[in-house]
């Protein structure tokens, strides 16, 4: 039996990332949101 949640830090970055978040228009809308929000952390 394996496990579903395997981490690698390069993966979190590259599809949860800031920079990946800005370089789609969906992804600077869920910035913007979490930035109306007031969250401290935007991205991971």
């Amino acid at each position: 039996m394996s496990f579903t949640y395997q981490p690698k830090k390069r993966k979190r970055q590259k599809t949860h990332g800031y920079l990946s978040r800005t370089k789609t228009s969906s992804g600077k809308r869920v910035i913007l949101r979490r930035m109306r929000k007031g969250r401290q952390r935007l991205a991971v």
